[in-house]
């Protein structure tokens, strides 16, 4: 029988780093919900995925930066970006007043 689950059910209020959860998995695909917190990539560090990713911020705000581009972007709720595989790039901050949730689509 299918499940019911709330995006928003047992967000913790302030996450060391990020916390990832898989809401659904399946072969290639992986739906996660991502709770951060005034986060930053790692300085010099850069996300290069194998698989394409698709991410919606829901609540809270986000910069991300890719490279080759002059200036991180900006992103509040609704907003939402596509994320080709092999595509560097790195979260430059969370907000540091409130979490921020994003939904993220993994895929091949």
């Amino acid at each position: 029988m299918a499940e019911t689950r709330n995006l928003f059910a047992a967000i913790p209020a302030a996450p060391a780093g990020e916390q990832f959860d898989v809401l659904f998995s399946a072969p290639n695909l992986r739906i996660e919900r991502i709770v951060s917190a005034a986060h930053a990539t790692p300085p010099g560090e850069w996300y290069d995925q194998d698989w394409a990713e698709w991410v919606l911020v829901v609540q809270g705000s986000a910069a991300l930066l890719f490279e080759g581009e002059g200036a991180a972007r900006m992103l509040g709720p609704g907003d939402f970006v596509h994320i080709p595989p092999h595509a560097r790039h790195r979260v430059e901050w969370t907000d540091p007043a409130q979490t921020t949730l994003w939904l993220a689509v993994h895929f091949r």
